[in-house]
């Protein structure tokens, strides 16, 4: 298995494993660099990313229920399509990422930056965006019914 710069194609990691869950695991992803990581459709469900740097990351279609990723930096990262179901984000920044028609039920995003952040047709019900801030951020179809909004900043998203 081996994980690779989604641009440059040099290798981040290596290793002998069957799934991207087990070599990420066993890489520690607890503040990791997985700058420009190509991680499309990973099985990451569970995994401890706190810190990681996940800065322009491919996550399209990637399975991150319950992932910790507190702190982490996801901005720019590519979510299209992931799931994320419980995940926590609190205090990460996600500026400027893509989680267009990403399923969010119920993930917690307390504090986290989300301006420029594209969440058009995100399924955010029950989410919990207590102090975070959107500015600028795109929620065109996103479904929110339920979402916990007090405290964030929506000074100019586009709805």
């Amino acid at each position: 298995m081996t994980i690779l710069n989604r641009y440059s194609g040099e290798v981040i990691f290596a290793g002998d494993f069957e799934t991207v869950l087990e070599a990420l695991l066993a890489a520690n992803l607890r503040g990791a660099n997985l700058r420009k990581a190509d991680l499309r459709k990973a099985d990451l469900r569970k995994a401890d990313l706190r810190y990681a740097d996940l800065h322009n990351a491919d996550l399209e279609g990637a399975l991150l229920t319950g992932a910790d990723l507190r702190h982490a930096n996801l901005s720019y990262a590519f979510l299209t399509g992931a799931d994320l179901d419980g995940a926590d984000f609190s205090d990460s920044d996600l500026r400027g990422a893509d989680l267009r028609k990403a399923y969010l039920c119920g993930t917690d995003f307390i504090g986290a930056n989300l301006s420029g952040a594209n969440l058009s047709g995100a399924d955010l019900r029950d989410a919990d965006l207590r102090d975070a801030y959107l500015c600028g951020a795109i929620l065109t179809g996103a479904n929110l019914e339920g979402a916990l909004l007090e405290g964030a900043d929506l000074t100019g998203f586009v709805g």
